[in-house]
């Protein structure tokens, strides 16, 4: 590796790469990702999940950016050529989208989080970055990771975590660090049944982000070190991490001193939108009038691949058909045509024709709502047709029936489950 040792008062993002990790399915999310992988998820109208993690890289100084995809990665890859490649060899820039493609042994996906890092170490290696910073693609969040890395190397850790203060029972689905009064890790639990409180704080467990800061050149030695090791997983979480909390140093960092926050934002905005549930209800959140994730912070913004739209268009005005949309997100491309929205979001190049009417809806790019359908609690995926007249939300039988109906009454409704009506 070129060693160009970090220069003193220079940020270190300038010396560090993003590795995003995105190969994953997102099974909770059901018919959502029977086409594309979770962090090619639309979230917020515009945007995709991954966009975050790439964003925050972006605005954080980082110009270099590794993305590993595996599943269903193809709406993933077209999103990434369109949308990100703004990065210049020239200016010692990069990005990089790295499939699996069998690049270590012929008969290879990636096996885990560590091993999408460990078939890729020649690529990383001829960037020569001092600092990786590993990423999910699948959570949706603003974070600096500059005050990360700072942390990362003002402590001497050999990883830093960066981790999530949850309550304690809310802690079972996450890898949870116990730390000592000084932040360092001293145990790390894979979604325990119990877990350890923090110090001090006997009901708040800390909860990790799946976001990793290590030096370069130790990772390697450790993705080298677990390859050989039988019975390992390949991962960060399972194996990488608890082996250097028992071994090395590790080093919590709290999302709290490094989340980015408008004026507008109440508090430390993270969301895994992994089940139905969670994706309807942050994309209805929105919608609120000071909402909890704040888009319009032009100081960070969230790069997406946007495409050119005419503006929405809202028409018909006559009682009983009147084009509204009140407590709405309405994009580019919309045409609103005698019908009312309310508390809705609604994606690139949806139409909605008379008498419809739309009730905390989350719409996909490209759909067609049909006259006089009425839609409630509904996500609606891209490119479907609504057909006339069709009622989601009045009956719950008839709605589980059709489409997947969770336990709260939220309707994911699909290409196929309309072709089945």
């Amino acid at each position: 590796m070129d060693h160009h040792h970090h220069r003193k008062g220079q940020p270190l993002a300038r010396d560090a790469m993003a590795y995003v990790l995105a190969g994953g399915r997102g099974s909770r999310l059901h018919e959502m990702t029977d086409t594309r992988a979770k962090p090619a998820v639309y979230f917020g109208g515009k945007s995709r999940i991954i966009d975050f993690a790439l964003s925050n890289a972006i605005n954080s100084g980082i110009r270099r950016i590794g993305v590993a995809t595996q599943y269903k990665a193809h709406s993933l890859i077209r999103h990434l050529q369109r949308g990100w490649n703004f990065l210049r060899p020239e200016r010692n820039e990069s990005f990089d989208i790295l499939p699996a493609s069998q690049r270590v042994s012929e008969f290879q996906w990636y096996e885990g989080t560590a091993d999408a890092v460990f078939q890729n170490i020649d690529i990383i290696e001829s960037y020569g970055p001092e600092f990786m910073v590993i990423l999910a693609g699948d959570h949706i969040y603003k974070m600096d990771y500059e005050l990360m890395l700072q942390q990362h190397c003002d402590s001497g850790a050999d990883v830093t975590v960066a981790c999530l203060e949850v309550p304690r029972m809310e802690a079972v689905g996450f890898g949870v660090m116990h730390v000592d009064e000084t932040g360092r890790i001293i145990d790390f639990v894979e979604k325990p049944a119990d877990p350890p409180a923090m110090p001090g704080k006997p009901d708040i467990a800390l909860a990790s982000m799946g976001i990793y800061v290590f030096n370069t050149s130790l990772l390697f030695d450790q993705l080298r070190r677990d390859a050989e090791t039988p019975g390992s997983n390949r991962d960060f979480g399972k194996d990488i991490v608890p082996w250097l909390v028992k071994n090395g140093k590790a080093v919590a960092h709290q999302f709290t001193d490094s989340c980015i926050r408008s004026s507008n934002e109440a508090s430390a905005y993270w969301r895994d939108v992994g089940t139905v549930d969670a994706y309807w209800e942050a994309n209805i959140d929105l919608t609120d009038v000071v909402p909890a994730l704040d888009l319009y912070d032009r100081t960070w913004p969230i790069s997406t691949f946007s495409e050119l739209t005419p503006p929405a268009k809202f028409v018909h005005d006559i009682d009983g058909r009147r084009g509204s949309a009140v407590a709405s997100l309405v994009s580019g491309d919309c045409i609103v045509s005698g019908s009312s929205i309310y508390r809705s979001l609604l994606s690139t190049g949806v139409r909605t024709h008379s008498f419809a009417m739309l009730d905390e809806a989350v719409v996909l790019p490209f759909v067609k709502i049909g006259r006089g359908a009425r839609l409630r609690k509904v996500v609606i995926d891209r490119g479907v047709e609504i057909p006339d007249g069709l009622v989601v939300g009045d009956d719950p039988i008839l709605d589980a029936k059709r489409f997947r109906r969770t336990d709260s009454g939220v309707c994911l409704i699909t290409n196929p489950m309309i072709d089945r009506l």
